[in-house]
């Protein structure tokens, strides 16, 4: 229901200028001479109320932008912050982005596409899975309860459960339509938890970044066992958690701690848009198990391999590390991770009790 006793943006600007008005180009203030209103090659002073009006109204676009970003956006700094960047505030004019949104504006947060339009002067917003930003909106289940986005994040697309929120396997087939500014961020936030505050505290220099020796540190029970990772020259364990845990195809956070404040990893941190703060619980669970293996001491096996059963090994291992498993057709037996190439390297390899070319593997689990 439109309230018809609500101020017009006009006079809304005419009773802030009592205060003062310096906003993404517009100036508006009411002196003893009369009003002031200003924007980019417009500037005029001693103005009774119509003539301030009537210029206001000329100029709308200024107007009805200051009065979004002051009346209708979330004014908490991080929210207010987030709308902006979508539809880059910072560096369009308000004409330029007014133009812009009548089609639409968008950005890619991790894996959703959100577009910010203008229609009969308000503000609207839209979100879908990256890779369906051009699909036909009739093939996607449609959302406006931006509640349903923490729902949505718990599976992939095979109905597995996602232990990582922001892990690269946002499930597909779903949109959110017609939100306003207090909704989409609800959306974007059971999505991503916590990301929009973190990216904020980063742009302002806040970030409070927990190293990994901080973090593995406090932990207790049956996690303390990784701190027996936090030693040793160069780092190396940390580098291959990070390596593993922590690149682009693994997640969508850019890993921001290190070590220590003083100790980088060597291992690059990815290009996400929000960032990592600190450990995550995954990969300090994760962590544990590979402290447990790593304890085991080493082994000499000796294996009689081809030079391309050694390659294909190697093959198999990249394609499981880097999840294109389900990437490989079943007629494509150039691919070492091939089904049925592995499926021969087994039967040839492996005797009746698994061990691959019959040797045992011994160790605490034999």
């Amino acid at each position: 229901m439109v309230d018809t006793d609500a101020p017009t943006p006009t006079e809304a600007l005419r009773e802030a200028a009592r205060d003062g008005v310096d906003f993404d180009g517009l100036r508006a203030a009411r002196t003893p001479d009369g009003f002031r209103f200003a924007v980019p090659g417009t500037s005029a002073n001693d103005l009774s109320a119509a003539a301030f009006d009537e210029l206001a109204r000329n100029h709308r676009a200024y107007v009805e932008n200051w009065l979004f970003w002051h009346a209708e956006a979330p004014q908490a700094e991080a929210e207010w912050a987030f709308l902006r960047w979508l539809e880059r505030a910072d560096d369009r004019s308000v004409q330029e982005r007014y133009d812009r949104l009548a089609d639409g504006c968008s950005r890619e947060w991790g894996q959703i596409a959100v577009t910010v339009r203008r229609d009969d002067g308000r503000r609207r917003y839209a979100l879908c899975h990256v890779d369906e930003a051009d699909a036909d909106p009739d093939s996607l289940s449609t959302y406006t309860d931006p509640h349903e986005a923490r729902r949505l994040r718990k599976v992939d697309d095979d109905g597995d459960y996602r232990p990582l929120s922001t892990a690269p396997t946002l499930p597909h087939g779903w949109a959110f339509d017609d939100l306003d500014p207090d909704a989409v961020v609800r959306a974007v936030e059971g999505f991503y938890p916590a990301t929009i505050a973190n990216w904020h505290r980063e742009r302002e220099g806040n970030l409070d970044v927990t190293h990994w020796h901080d973090a593995v540190s406090r932990q207790t029970g049956i996690y303390g066992v990784v701190r027996t990772w936090d030693r040793g020259e160069g780092h190396d364990h940390v580098n291959w958690v990070a390596e593993a845990c922590c690149a682009d195809s693994q997640c969508c956070k850019r890993r921001e701690w290190q070590y220590d404040a003083e100790t980088p990893l060597d291992v690059d941190g990815g290009d996400g848009t929000f960032p990592c703060r600190e450990p995550c619980s995954l990969v300090i669970a994760t962590a544990r198990k590979w402290t447990r293996l790593e304890s085991e001491q080493p082994r000499t096996y000796e294996f009689d391999l081809t030079p391309s059963e050694k390659a294909q090994i190697e093959e198999i291992v990249d394609a499981v590390a880097d999840g294109r498993v389900d990437e490989i057709r079943e007629g494509d037996t150039s691919d070492g991770a091939n089904r049925h190439r592995a499926r021969f390297l087994r039967a040839k390899l492996f005797d009746e009790q698994g061990n691959l070319c019959g040797v045992p593997t011994g160790g605490p689990d034999a």
